[in-house]
């Protein structure tokens, strides 16, 4: 594929290794004809990918007739998009209400500290993405995290928090 040719007085988007061009490909193909399409596009490529790449964007603008503007308004808008590839593993710490009454705040500092990162950042290893959720469904049981997209903890405190990174980081080593 090949790279958008650059407007007048805008520097050319680098191009896309194949592998993602294919993926961002496969996702216009089933979801541009459809109205409203630019949302399920974007999560169609994130979930093909892990990412949306920023050179995509503009390939995704043109499939759709938008704006690279308007393309990268709502990727950068949702913080649910990452522009960059996650950690091997993903964290999501619940920052909802009844969370934070039981303790969120606390583990969030802790998780914070621990890793090394803020929201949004990967450990330098690779190994962590950190990201916050507004709700796990597990409001009885907080504060809740989930690792990845299928291990659900209850009652996480600094303890819990520190004894799952130390099993993520093992089981990384083996």
């Amino acid at each position: 594929m090949k790279p958008l040719p650059a407007r007048s007085g805008a520097a050319p988007s680098p191009a896309l290794p194949a592998d993602q061009a294919q993926a961002v490909q496969r996702a216009i193909a089933e979801h541009a004809a459809r109205p409203g399409a630019l949302l399920p596009l974007l999560h169609a490529v994130q979930d093909a990918l892990g990412h949306v790449p920023p050179a995509a964007l503009p390939v995704i603008a043109q499939a759709l007739n938008l704006t690279r503007a308007e393309v990268h308004g709502v990727a950068s808008f949702y913080h649910y998009f990452r522009s960059t590839p996650p950690g091997r593993h993903v964290l999501r710490l619940c920052r909802a209400e009844a969370c934070q009454a039981r303790g969120a705040r606390a583990l969030e500092a802790h998780a914070r500290r621990t890793l090394g990162i803020d929201f949004h950042q990967t450990t330098a290893d690779g190994a962590l993405t950190l990201e916050p959720v507004y709700c796990l469904g597990n409001c009885g049981s907080g504060p809740s995290l989930l690792l990845d997209a299928d291990e659900l903890h209850a009652n996480v405190t600094a303890d819990a928090f520190a004894a799952l990174i130390g099993r993520l980081r093992e089981e990384a080593g083996a």
